[in-house]
């Protein structure tokens, strides 16, 4: 009990930011030794993801002495790569304690001797991406925890190629973390760092001409939602330059709010999440409805589907992007994660088209070579390599709302389209299992039950390899997942890499001779589907 109260008294000390030591200061005087424990259990871990957790004191969470750590490992970790002078590019969204942190990181660099340049105001995540090159920096840091509950925020880190870091730069500059003995040995001017002005945001709406075809027709109609985040008025401005009629917004969630009063979870896939922008779609009658995240990297398509509205699937909207830019004449190399379907490759393959899987995550999207169209299925797609190496949710939105015009003018719908993907490749239906964990510990157990005993059977069909991603293959490094490959079916097991989830990735592929048999093949993929979910759920203990 005294060594956690003596390690909370010393970050205390230290603490530069009045809220947190406050709130420190209270637990220390109630002696609430259950709540330091938790925070002082550790340090929150510098990932390929960067940093991502609970807004609070300690090093456990997220707040100003822990953005000051890292800031100050990743100057030390940029000026041993002999980038001392070298530009840092910082943008934020408008999360609690987001500009904060912002403001922080330029302080560091600053102080460190590297140049800083801060973003005119809170702004989507694939702006700071663009920036990055756009501005030669040697590396960008974007504050955001995307789609994570309010309480959350996070630090996410770009190399000067424009893509986020993976090993060994994240070990690297986790060493360099690690290595700030004190918040007082580090440098924090303050000023001397550039705040930019629209110039780059131009230039990156400027950037999204090239996403469209020329003379494409522009005529869907769309309602948009940027579910509380900072989507909105870069996708009204993209969307005019476009020329598209201008999206009907969700009024209720076109602001940026730090709290979501209006979701749960600020991500179009959780359930409720998309309720408010189908209401507006019930009233406006549009061609597609559009949702972005709070950082606007993701973006979520929603059609009509008889009397109602529902959401497509990242896999569903990934099949449509590439079989658009391929009727389009696109060449190089289409990408996705493991994660997703592969009906991709199926589309790639029969275009002449180079295809390739990467690890889960646009930090391994971004790198394949000569990248053409990336996607993953949890709604990242980058469709425009060139401008923006990571996902980037207006982009898409645009090429969206590009074929949903290209369909309507032939009098067919996205919906369509699906329905020929299927009658062409084979229906590919996905799913997922996604269980939200307190206790850590329970993924670590199912992974090992799972990895201990692999499941020989699943939903009737045989397993037919089972591979423990952890020993890497002939085309992947190691990472933390299971793959099962069965006679008409994959399934894929990770733990979530920004979330406490295990998420288990499931897919069927069943033939389709005919519009005709599209109904029948639709009930044995969702049978099969749900069998699988039961099977695996049983196999892995949750």
């Amino acid at each position: 009990m005294h060594d956690v109260i003596a390690r909370a008294q010393a970050w205390l000390a230290e603490d530069p930011d009045p809220d947190t030591r406050a709130e420190l200061a209270a637990l220390i005087d109630a002696g609430d030794t259950a709540e330091l424990t938790a925070r002082f259990s550790g340090t929150l871990q510098f990932g390929t993801a960067g940093l991502r957790g609970e807004l609070g004191a300690g090093p456990m969470r997220m707040n100003r002495s822990v953005v000051i750590r890292a800031a100050a490992g990743l100057a030390a970790y940029l000026r041993k790569k002999g980038h001392d002078g070298g530009l840092v590019v910082i943008g934020y969204d408008a999360r609690h304690k987001s500009a904060d942190f912002a403001r922080d990181t330029a302080a560091v660099m600053t102080g460190a001797g590297l140049r800083a340049a801060v973003l005119p105001r809170p702004l989507p995540t694939p702006v700071l991406a663009f920036a990055i090159r756009h501005l030669g920096a040697v590396a960008g840091v974007e504050v955001t925890a995307s789609h994570n509950p309010p309480r959350d925020n996070g630090y996410k880190v770009y190399l000067g190629d424009g893509s986020q870091i993976v090993p060994p730069a994240d070990g690297e500059i986790a060493a360099e973390i690690a290595a700030v003995r004190s918040l007082h040995d580090v440098p924090r001017p303050d000023g001397g760092w550039d705040v930019l002005d629209d110039g780059v945001l131009e230039a990156y709406l400027a950037r999204t001409d090239a996403v469209l075809a020329k003379d494409s027709p522009r005529t869907a109609r769309t309602v948009y939602t940027a579910m509380h985040g900072v989507g909105k008025d870069v996708v009204l401005a993209a969307f005019a330059r476009a020329g598209f009629p201008e999206p009907v917004l969700v009024a209720e969630q076109a602001e940026p709010d730090p709290d979501f009063p209006t979701v749960a979870f600020p991500n179009p896939e959780e359930p409720g999440a998309m309720d408010l922008a189908f209401a507006k779609a019930r009233e406006s009658d549009p061609d597609l409805v559009i949702a972005n995240d709070p950082d606007a990297d993701r973006c979520a398509v929603a059609v009509k589907d008889g009397a109602d509205w529902r959401m497509l699937r990242g896999d569903e909207v990934g099949a449509l992007l590439a079989a658009h830019l391929v009727r389009r004449g696109a060449t190089g190399t289409f990408a996705e994660s493991i994660v997703s379907s592969s009906l991709l490759g199926r589309i790639a393959r029969k275009a002449g088209l180079r295809h390739e899987e990467t690890l889960t995550g646009f930090k391994w999207i971004a790198r394949v070579e000569g990248l053409r169209y990336g996607y993953e299925e949890a709604l990242g797609y980058c469709v425009d390599p060139d401008g923006v190496r990571d996902k980037d949710g207006i982009t898409a939105a645009l090429l969206v709302t590009e074929l949903a015009s290209v369909l309507k003018e032939e009098n067919r719908t996205l919906l369509d389209l699906l329905d020929d993907l299927a009658v062409e490749h084979g229906l590919h239906a996905t799913d997922q299992l996604s269980v939200r964990v307190k206790d850590l510990s329970l993924i670590a157990d199912a992974m090992r039950r799972l990895r201990e005993q692999p499941p020989t059977h699943l939903a009737g069909l045989p397993v037919t390899r089972h591979e423990d991603l952890a020993r890497g293959t002939d085309t992947l490094p190691p990472t933390d997942g299971l793959r099962y490959t069965l006679d008409g079916a994959r399934v894929v097991v990770r733990p979530s890499g920004t979330e406490p989830k295990l998420k288990c990735y499931l897919e069927v592929v069943v033939p389709v001779t005919t519009h005709a048999d599209l109904p029948a093949a639709r009930a044995r993929a969702t049978d099969l589907l749900t069998a699988l979910k039961r099977d695996l759920s049983a196999a892995a203990g949750i």
